[in-house]
């Protein structure tokens, strides 16, 4: 990454990834990419008609089907800012970043890199056969390639990244997620703490998507700082929908 890059993105970081950063000519800006009136920039890949709305100001999904909405354009390296909760005891959800605008034949969620969002209840609602809870960690924050993305997990559960420290809050509470991506490595923020990180993925550029899944979930606050593109390839690109 070049020295100004660096220099850009730990600025960032220590103006709590909210606002533009200045350095040297340049100045850094973040924009919305949810607008709180309409779904513009945004476009239904797999959801039905009324899965996402807006009401007060607020993306509000059912979480019926699962199934995702992508981003219009395809994003590299940035810095997203998302706010989200959950309204339901146990609710799934999750973005996705570098991901296809397509989903696999017979598969709702798409292939790209997972940021988790797992309700704190949902390891009472999962227990195993045996009783014993599913690992606290794998609600809040955990980081994974899906759908055929390869990735290397700064703190392995298995294949996935687990989060190092619990910061989630509960349904009806909003959790902050700051999530840095570049050059194939993502480090993740939650609530103002960096816990969990992944890197060497597969794919490098893609569309965002947010994630239906059985729940309803609200979002807002949805921002971007696009940062300067490094050296990918078209294997670690996803392919372009073509409308």
């Amino acid at each position: 990454m070049r020295y100004r890059t660096v220099m850009l993105v730990i600025s960032l970081l220590l103006l709590g990834a909210m606002g533009g950063a200045v350095y040297g000519e340049d100045t850094a800006q973040f924009r919305d990419l949810f607008n709180g009136k309409d779904l513009s920039g945004w476009v239904n890949v797999n959801t039905d008609k009324d899965t996402w709305s807006v009401c007060d100001g607020l993306l509000v999904c059912t979480g019926h089907p699962i199934g995702v909405m992508r981003s219009e354009q395809q994003y590299e390296n940035f810095i997203l800012h998302i706010e989200w909760r959950h309204m339901e005891p146990g609710g799934n959800s999750g973005v996705f970043a570098w991901s296809e605008g397509t989903t696999p034949a017979n598969r709702p969620l798409p292939k790209g890199l997972e940021i988790q969002m797992l309700e704190l209840e949902w390891v009472n609602l999962n227990k195993g056969k045996d009783g014993t809870l599913p690992p606290i960690a794998y609600v809040h924050g955990e980081l994974f390639g899906a759908n055929g993305v390869e990735t290397a997990p700064d703190n392995p559960r298995g294949t996935r990244s687990k989060s190092l420290e619990n910061r989630c809050k509960g349904k009806g509470e909003w959790n902050v997620y700051d999530v840095v991506c570049v050059d194939g490595t993502v480090k993740l923020s939650v609530n103002g703490k960096f816990v969990n990180g992944i890197s060497k993925s597969s794919v490098k550029k893609g569309y965002l998507c947010l994630e239906s899944e059985g729940a309803e979930i609200h979002f807002r606050n949805i921002r971007i700082l696009e940062l300067p593109p490094g050296i990918t390839t078209p294997e670690q690109c996803a392919p372009v929908v073509k409308e």
